[in-house]
């Protein structure tokens, strides 16, 4: 998904609640007791402070611990097998951060399927539920990364048992239930968790998480672009991208300026020339992932007319010319190698650019240092999409109708249980259950508490009076519309 696969990437998502108005702002202390508000005492009767009863689980260590009214809040590294399989054949350090409440509250296991913040935020569940939070990085994210990386030790199954091996060293202090969440990479993580470990999880809470389940046939795609939004809109941005491979000899000598003066280079992509063209193709795509509808009166009218400035400012706003230069694709090294060895990546046709297209939508191999091996395995996403359908219970996917992620879904079939999917009007790649129209909002926030196991009883008679148990926190719970860079995926 650079921006398309890009914007797949970085951000991680919703720890925020896009669309969520009138809310009061505040900590959410909501019936802490006094010793986890001052952060200072034991844990609930135990004897032992929250801290120690951490660090005593063995391969546990603490980075650090910041204050936050209503919790504690830890950094943590925790020792991992580099290959499950074979334990003995050594370890890395795997960064985790921990929101601690209560241990009496059900906890919420996030992963953003990319590096984790460290710095204090819930994702909408937790907010809902008003629990405890649990955030893994994802593994071969730096500093989560062994030494010398083995990158075929990068997978869907690997990552799931990390994330097996950290719940099953916290669920004995957080006794409660456990929910998974996380949006795009995230939210796939979270399905492939329960995939392999469908034990461990008492509810799945993914956002906008695609689902490529037949990598080369992407025509589901070519069919969202020919219908989002209005025939305006897309006229606008189709004519932008067009200009911009138009002008492509003075719009490079820019980019060479601009990459020279912040030091870029591209020896990924193997040239300007072809790290110019993945920006622009992006350009589209990255506009529904990150915009709205009611945004396409920033994009010129007239693009012929535009200057040279004009399509300049507006591709990089949208796709960002610093994102495939080799310091831009860096990070997201492990993103780029697992789209192109198991999660697939979209590829779609955008004929309103005729034939001023060199390359095409560049498949992820290009984004890879040459150096690292790469072999696209088929059968792994259909083994997962046949698993949601037969077998998916207490699961709910939440996706934005203008998002073009969405176009591939995850759909529970008949012999599922407990399931949903469920669609914001108008929503982009930040689409949450906030976003939900009314009587949607209620079920699903219904079905997130009585997962948790904390559904009050009013709520369990009428599920359309469920809303978040935890007061909204501006800080806490701030929007994130997912920047997962656009490696279209």
């Amino acid at each position: 998904m650079r921006k398309a696969f890009r914007g797949f990437l970085s951000l991680a998502v919703l720890i925020g609640t896009v669309g969520a108005t009138g809310a009061s702002a505040g900590a959410a202390t909501a019936a802490e007791p006094a010793a986890i508000r001052t952060g200072t005492a034991a844990d609930n009767g135990t004897g032992t402070d929250i801290k120690d009863r951490i660090l005593a689980i063995p391969g546990m260590s603490l980075i650090e611990e910041k204050p936050y009214a209503g919790y504690r809040y830890f950094v943590l590294n925790y020792t991992q097998p580099i290959d499950h399989r074979h334990p003995s054949e050594g370890t890395f350090q795997q960064r985790i951060t921990l929101l601690h409440k209560d241990t009496s509250r059900p906890t919420v296991f996030y992963t953003g399927g990319y590096n984790v913040s460290t710095n204090p935020g819930r994702s909408e569940p937790t907010r809902i539920v008003d629990g405890n939070q649990v955030s893994l990085e994802y593994r071969f994210f730096t500093p989560s990364r062994p030494a010398p990386a083995d990158w075929s030790k990068l997978d869907i199954w690997q990552a799931a048992s990390d994330q097996h091996r950290v719940f099953t060293a916290l669920k004995q202090i957080y006794t409660k239930n456990w929910l998974a969440t996380g949006g795009s990479k995230g939210g796939m993580t979270a399905t492939y968790f329960e995939r392999f470990y469908p034990r461990d999880m008492d509810g799945v809470v993914a956002y906008v998480a695609p689902n490529d389940v037949v990598n080369k046939e992407d025509s589901a795609y070519d069919r969202f672009f020919e219908n989002v939004g209005t025939k305006e809109c897309r006229d606008r941005l189709n004519g932008v991208q067009r200009e911009a491979l138009v002008r492509r000899e003075p719009l490079e000598k820019k980019y060479q300026e601009y990459a020279a003066a912040n030091g870029y280079t591209f020896d990924t992509t193997g040239s300007l020339d072809r790290a110019y063209e993945a920006v622009v193709m992006d350009y589209v795509w990255a506009y529904w992932q990150y915009s709205l509808l009611s945004d396409c009166d920033t994009i010129p009218a007239d693009a012929a007319s535009a200057t040279d400035q004009e399509i300049w400012d507006s591709i990089d706003a949208i796709s960002g010319f610093s994102a495939y230069t080799d310091q831009g694709l860096e990070r997201y090294t492990p993103y780029y190698y697992q789209a192109g060895t198991q999660l697939g990546s979209p590829d779609i046709k955008q004929p309103w650019l005729g034939d001023l297209s060199r390359y095409g939508y560049q498949p992820p191999r290009n984004y890879v240092p040459r150096s690292i091996p790469m072999k696209f395995q088929p059968s792994v996403m259909r083994d997962v999409d046949k698993w949601v359908k037969n077998h998916a219970d207490r699961m709910l996917y939440v996706y934005g109708e203008n998002d073009p992620w969405g176009a591939e879904r995850f759909r529970p079939g008949a012999r599922s249980h407990d399931s949903y999917v469920m669609t914001v009007p108008g929503g982009n790649h930040g689409a949450n259950v906030a976003g939900l129209a009314a009587d949607d909002n209620a079920k699903a926030t219904a079905a997130i508490l009585r997962w948790a196991g904390v559904a009050p009883a009013a709520v369990q008679d009428d599920p359309a009076k469920a809303k978040p148990l935890a007061k909204f926190d501006t800080r806490l719970d701030r929007q994130d519309v997912r920047n997962e860079r656009q490696l279209r995926r």
